[in-house]
């Protein structure tokens, strides 16, 4: 008999409207490589041991809140998703013969342009990726996350080489992100790429500082305003400007 694959989990969310379409059970996984100096969720970088559950113990809990779950599904996040790639697996490949749909939540950064079996073996169960872009300049993300941006680019291009909608999201950060260089530059990017179905601009926000003193962790952007609204506005029409200047030079 094959072992059951237990996942390692932060914490499931049974009614979140923000992570992927209609209402849905988010499942918050432990663990993730890298050091977003915005994260929210600090709590969940550390691969310890937290909570296990199993696929069926989800699919219940989705069953459990599904009335309240309008056009939504089942979105697995993090941390990093990618990290627990077999739990995710098997939780996709179980809601699909459910028919739930699914959503994965990932910053792409464990991605293997090299060898694709496993990342392949998702991406067939999954209806979705909301693929998070933290920063388009290379250097600028290794300052911003302490990893360079090369997979997670590459990711996004395999993404759209096999046709896999994705949703893409971005954190308008001032002084760090919000910048008429480095949008023009992301818009140029997602040009190139032929499987967008939306982008989230999400507003920086300092909420999670009470996380981080409780953690006894340094907050790195407590001098990080959050960006107002018009900026929110500005940024977007940025990148769509360049995004529509690519497309016709293309």
């Amino acid at each position: 008999m094959q072992k059951e694959i237990l996942g390692n989990i932060h914490s499931l969310e049974s009614m979140g409207t923000v992570d992927g379409p209609g209402i849905r059970l988010v499942v918050f996984l432990q663990g993730c490589p890298m050091r977003c100096q915005y994260c929210h969720n600090p709590d969940t970088w550390e691969y310890k041991d937290n909570k296990k559950i199993s696929v069926k113990n989800v699919i219940e809990k989705y069953y459990n809140v599904k009335e309240f779950l309008k056009n939504g599904g089942i979105t697995v996040t993090g941390g990093e998703p990618l990290s627990q790639i077999g739990f995710v697996t098997e939780l996709f490949k179980q809601a699909k013969k459910e028919n739930i749909h699914t959503a994965l939540d990932t910053s792409g950064i464990l991605f293997n342009p090299e060898n694709t079996t496993k990342i392949d073996g998702l991406l067939k169960y999954t209806d979705l990726v909301l693929l998070d872009i933290k920063h388009i300049n290379n250097e600028e993300h290794i300052k911003l996350t302490g990893f360079p941006n090369t997979n997670i680019l590459e990711f996004a291009k395999y993404l759209s080489a096999i046709n896999k909608p994705v949703w893409i999201r971005h954190v308008v950060i001032p002084t760090i992100t919000y910048n008429t260089v480095y949008l023009k530059e992301l818009g140029r990017f997602l040009a190139q790429l032929n499987n967008i179905k939306a982008l989230d601009l999400l507003p920086y926000h300092t909420m999670a500082i009470s996380k981080y003193e409780n953690l006894k962790i340094e907050y790195p952007l407590k001098d990080v305003p959050a960006p107002k609204k018009e900026e929110i506005m500005d940024a977007r029409f940025k990148i769509f400007r360049a995004y529509k200047e690519a497309k016709k030079l293309g």
